[in-house]
């Protein structure tokens, strides 16, 4: 038997590492009467937490800060007030995606059913991703100067922070702009023809939590807006708060992959919020359980994260989005069906454009490596742009390096991209860097962290590639890349049961930067079959020593190659423990994240 492995798959081969422990904060959580498991949880996931640790494990709207905060929203909050007391028209701008979408609808009702505006007096605005491009775009600016009437006051929400040129045209033309927005502002600062630019990220802004979410931006703006609108008089002193809006914030949060780690905003808004969507009160949220499933509730971040968002994210990504926009101001259950039919019908069309440029991407992806490549920029030439960034995250998680999809923009001389990141690796910050060693390579770009998006000239892809590779480079200072998974530890066999679930729940939401809880053991392949349309999901029952445990490993195989274990073999893996819902009934279930057979 020949045991040379290729140098390719050891360096792609997953490495299970455990997450160190922050010994202060372990301690501090036992303090506070959380369980061991619950200790080593928590203190594994944050280093240097902001937010006390009562604010992270009882998350409650108390920790939400007071607007005023913000710079420029009083200032913005006024300007919103005046024009609804003196009945000017409202535009609302936002971005397309479930945060651009979730803004629309917190500006839209507190609008129209706290504020009394007629539904006539305002405009909805929301770019074609692919015809009008992300932000205020020349062509929305284009079709707000058309409008007749025409605005004088628009709302940006989740955009607008890097639109100086589009803001001027705006402000020529006598109309005022609030931006609201989460982003990055450009080098130069806020956009200098904007009436207000509210956004945390601001360096002159005082504003204690610079990572909540667009959408949670424009709520506290229009909360605020809604004390100015008091003090006038325009409103009685019990108007209804914002509150029930939290709904649509939760959802925002967790589908744009904001933090919820040492974030005590963002950790109670996705607290409550999914407690008011779990009331079932608002169309969408019912028809969105009745298309799961009878054991799709309580919803969870995860719901959040991996059904709602993705099917509200296709309708953009694939066609324009006023259907996402519809679906979640669906006032009967037959208006909130019909929309969802189209979101899954696109959502369905995503997944398998997504498949085949994935696939494409992978094998341009190994020629790169074959080559020492430590950041991955792949070009898709008939590429959709709108799935760029999800077959991004594939290629991070399947490489463990940062990459970035290209694909032909409108302009038959331009790209555009899509980049995701890694840990330690801030992509922002490095496309600037390539900015500044090639400008004539990077036009445009704009992002954070974590993802990013790009605009390249097509004759300049090899000098993009080159000046990102040496950013990078600078940022790792000779740090080794590979898939890596992180874990909590192994558990002990009566620890695989259903309480061990309801202790891991306690600490809820997960999402970015606070991960799901995911831990690592050895068992005895009992049984395993291929399952599922394509046959490319692992079931398998696990031996444990003294009890057998069901696991599910979904997309364990490409479809027609073998089984990456066997029966009888001893494995070492990487699960997360899950609730396996059938008929009403429960038991537990190891979602495997990765294995290998033990003596590899």
């Amino acid at each position: 038997m020949n045991n040379v492995r290729h140098p390719l798959k050891t360096l792609l081969d997953k490495r299970i590492l455990q997450r160190p422990c922050h010994a202060g904060l372990y301690q501090e959580a036992l303090d506070a009467g959380l369980t061991e498991l619950q200790a080593r949880i928590l203190a594994g996931r944050l280093k240097d937490p902001r937010a006390p640790v009562s604010a992270l494990i009882a998350p409650a709207l108390r920790y939400i800060e007071h607007p005023g905060k913000l710079c420029d929203a009083t200032r913005g909050a006024e300007r919103i007030a005046r024009a609804v007391i003196d009945g000017e028209h409202i535009g609302i701008i936002t971005d397309y995606d479930v945060d651009g979408i979730t803004s629309h609808v917190v500006i839209l009702r507190t609008l129209v059913e706290l504020f009394g505006v007629p539904r006539k007096r305002l405009h909805s605005l929301i770019g074609h991703r692919i015809n009008d491009g992300y932000g205020i775009s020349s062509a929305l600016v284009d079709k707000t100067l058309a409008l007749s009437p025409r605005p004088s006051l628009i709302i940006s929400a989740d955009c607008g922070s890097s639109d100086e040129p589009r803001l001027a045209r705006l402000k020529e033309a006598g109309i005022d702009v609030v931006v609201t927005d989460h982003h990055a502002l450009p080098m130069e600062g806020p956009p200098a023809s904007a009436f207000a630019v509210v956004n945390p990220s601001r360096a002159d802004c005082d504003y204690p939590d610079a990572t909540i979410a667009g959408c949670m931006v424009c709520w506290l703006l229009m909360s605020l807006t809604r004390t100015h609108l008091i003090e006038a008089g325009q409103l009685a002193s019990d108007t209804p708060k914002l509150s029930p809006w939290l709904a649509y914030v939760a959802l925002g949060t967790v589908a744009d992959c904001v933090s919820l780690g040492d974030s005590a905003i963002n950790r109670a808004v996705v607290t409550l919020g999914l407690k008011l969507i779990n009331r079932m009160e608002a169309p969408c949220w019912r028809m969105m359980a009745e298309r799961l499933g009878p054991d799709s509730t309580p919803f969870d971040a995860e719901t959040l994260a991996f059904q709602m968002g993705p099917r509200i994210n296709a309708r953009s990504r694939l066609d324009d989005p006023y259907a996402a926009l519809h679906f979640m101001l669906a006032e009967d259950d037959a208006s909130a069906r019909r929309y969802l039919n189209v979101l899954d019908d696109d959502n369905q069309s995503r997944k398998a454009i997504e498949a085949d440029m994935a696939e494409q991407a992978r094998g341009l992806a190994h020629q790169q490596l074959e080559q020492g490549a430590r950041v991955l920029v792949v070009h898709l030439a008939d590429g959709h742009p709108g799935v760029q960034g999800i077959v991004a995250s594939r290629l991070v998680q399947a490489f463990g390096r940062p990459a970035v999809v290209l694909t032909q923009s409108p302009d038959p001389e331009m790209l555009t991209g899509s980049g995701r990141s890694v840990e330690g690796v801030h992509l922002r910050d490095a496309l600037q860097r390539a900015c500044e060693l090639s400008p004539e390579a990077l036009p445009r770009f704009g992002g954070h962290s974590g993802a990013a998006g790009v605009g390249v000239p097509v004759c300049q892809q090899d000098v993009f590639r080159h000046a990102l590779a040496t950013a990078i480079d600078e940022q790792l200072n000779g740090r080794e890349l590979y898939p890596l998974i992180l874990s909590d530890g192994a558990l002990e066999s009566h620890q695989l049961a259903l309480p061990i679930l309801d202790e891991l729940e306690a600490l809820a939401p997960y999402g970015r930067e606070f991960e799901a809880p995911l831990f690592e053991g050895r068992f005895v392949v009992d049984q395993a079959r291929l399952v599922g349309s394509e046959g490319n999901h692992l079931m398998m029952t696990l031996d444990v020593g003294d009890q057998m445990v069901r696991a599910i490993w979904f997309r364990a195989v490409t479809p027609g190659e073998n089984m990456p274990v066997a029966v009888g073999e001893e494995i070492r893996c990487a699960f997360r423990l899950s609730r396996n819902r059938y008929r009403g009934r429960e038991s537990l279930q190891l979602m495997i994240e990765h294995a290998t057979p033990q003596f590899e």
